[in-house]
């Protein structure tokens, strides 16, 4: 298990987050059930928790840049920013972002998306934390790990509060470090 089983930095047990997230059949489409999050985020105890995990987990890689991806991401990578001391980046769909931006082109399952960033987010010295909310098949995660390297920095890791294993989004992510709060 991929778990940070033995990293809580508080006395927040791994079944309390659990019971924080509620699952919702056949949300957004029959036979999919949906993990929300909402309730882990009006638990203060449980946010809390996992904020300083993941901040544990990642302050001996010397992040310079947290980079978030849109939307959900950005509700814990603003949080772990704050907790780590660094600066945000954001990584949105097309046309959201209203200064210059870098984009990539990326494949999913039935046809293709893109992500960007502003061309003044990263620096070629950054080491880039990137945060999501759940790693489910990985494409966008991948994507933006490219995207930081094509801006010439440096991921040092991914982290995620959720990894849906059964979808093997940790296999496209070969070669980069992943973290996981739970594990479903």
């Amino acid at each position: 298990m991929n778990e940070l089983t033995n990293k809580l930095t508080s006395d927040v047990p791994l079944d309390l987050l659990r019971s924080r997230i509620r699952d919702v059949p056949d949300f957004p489409k029959p036979g999919i059930v949906f993990k929300d999050i909402t309730p882990l985020l009006n638990d203060p105890k449980a946010f809390r928790a996992v904020i300083r995990t993941l901040a544990k987990e990642t302050e001996s890689l010397g992040i310079d840049r947290v980079v978030a991806i849109e939307s959900r991401g950005f509700i814990f990578g603003s949080a772990l920013a704050y907790e780590l001391g660094t600066g945000l980046s954001i990584v949105r769909k097309p046309k959201k972002l209203p200064f210059r931006t870098t984009k990539i082109d990326y494949a999913l399952e039935y046809g293709s998306d893109t992500l960007e960033m502003h061309v003044d987010s990263l620096d070629s010295r950054d080491r880039v934390l990137i945060v999501d909310d759940v790693l489910a098949t990985g494409g966008t995660a991948r994507a933006t790990a490219q995207l930081v390297e094509l801006m010439g920095a440096k991921v040092q890791a991914l982290a995620f509060l959720l990894e849906l294993s059964f979808l093997h989004g940790r296999e496209k992510l070969k070669g980069y470090s992943v973290r996981s709060v739970l594990e479903y």
